[in-house]
């Protein structure tokens, strides 16, 4: 088996690698051409070890599915630019702004629900100019408690980069809260190195850090070891997770992700419905599939590994928890309350 060493940035690359064959290579060649294409070392040796057939290689090697757009999905599907006062800043909710402050990532997600704005000919990153104006936002609404970093991911910026960003907000007093979210432990260990780790800390402000993993075979001994740095300096690590159709739809392999997580001192935070981006409706599962799913993890799996079963309502309507329900009302001042195993329970009882 090769060792590949650098990070591959084409279906041409990826067929030289070995990671798919020429035949498959130029049938994939318009899938490349429309959307971003990126896998690292790391994520390729991942696929190599599954022979290019597994829960990875299915998140990251293009598809001739990512062609078939259904009337349902959308290039902005979760309405950022609805909500998008100045360019690199999204205000969707009251005391929270999202800061895109690039839109490039070490990886290119199969299902990503920004695919039409990430990637080399996507929004870039932002200039100076751009990034002090959004800077000028935060520091203009008071009732903004958390910057989230995202984007693209965030952790591409080198730490001088980082640096400045952090010691921006560090001037806003009405700012608690950073929040990063990233694949890079996972898909680029090595970037988490001691300037990175300082960078993220330049603030002074309570630093988190969100990891995107949607497979236990993500969280190889070097990207906990890099996750465990993240902690051991004080910060807090949660997680996201996006429900996948063969990938993660399955009760077992979620446990397995979850409890991985939790390992790792990542306490399990979301669990993504997909969102209707185009090309991404071979990965989607139907509300009430993903309901069932997450109902098998509660009472089989600890507390400390359950995580929020969400759905982002396209238009920009926001997050709203879609897990199952397990009380009712039963119309004599009571309620059926249903337990993990499906039996239901009268409250308050007889």
């Amino acid at each position: 088996m090769t060792t590949i060493t650098r990070s591959l940035k084409s279906v041409k690359a990826l067929n030289e690698a070995g990671l798919i064959d020429a035949q498959v290579s130029d049938r994939l060649t318009p899938v490349g051409e429309r959307y971003a294409v990126a896998i690292t070392p790391d994520i390729a040796a991942l696929i190599q070890q599954e022979n290019g057939d597994g829960p990875i290689s299915r998140q990251f090697v293009p598809d001739l599915a990512e062609l078939t757009i259904t009337n349902t999905e959308r290039e902005d599907p979760i309405g950022d630019e609805a909500h998008s006062p100045v360019p690199g800043i999204v205000h969707r909710y009251p005391d929270r702004v999202l800061l895109k402050a690039v839109h490039i990532c070490p990886v290119y997600c199969r299902f990503c629900f920004r695919r039409e704005m990430v990637g080399p000919d996507g929004n870039g990153t932002l200039n100076r100019e751009e990034l002090d104006t959004a800077i000028a936002y935060i520091r203009d609404n008071p009732t903004i408690w958390e910057v989230i970093l995202t984007g693209g991911d965030p952790l591409v910026l080198s730490p001088r980069r980082l640096s400045e960003i952090m010691l921006a907000l560090k001037a806003i007093d009405h700012v608690k809260i950073v929040r990063f979210h990233t694949r890079v432990p996972v898909v680029e260990p090595q970037r988490i190195d001691d300037a990175l780790v300082d960078a993220l800390k330049a603030s002074g402000k309570t630093t988190y850090v969100a990891l995107h993993a949607n497979h236990a075979d993500e969280l190889t001994p070097h990207a906990r070891a890099v996750c465990n740095r993240l902690v051991d300096a004080g910060i807090v690590m949660i997680s996201q997770t996006v429900l996948l159709k063969g990938i993660n739809d399955d009760a077992a392999i979620l446990a397995d992700l979850m409890r991985a997580f939790v390992e790792t001192r990542i306490k399990p935070y979301y669990l993504h419905h997909p969102d209707l981006a185009p090309g991404t409706s071979h990965f989607r599962l139907s509300i009430e599939e993903g309901q069932k799913i997450v109902a098998q993890l509660r009472g089989n799996i600890s507390g400390l590994c359950q995580p929020t079963y969400i759905l982002d309502i396209p238009g920009g309507y926001g997050k709203a928890p879609v897990g199952e329900s397990v009380i009712r009302q039963t119309g004599d001042g009571c309620y059926s309350v249903s337990d993990f195993t499906g039996q239901s329970h009268k409250y308050p009882p007889a």
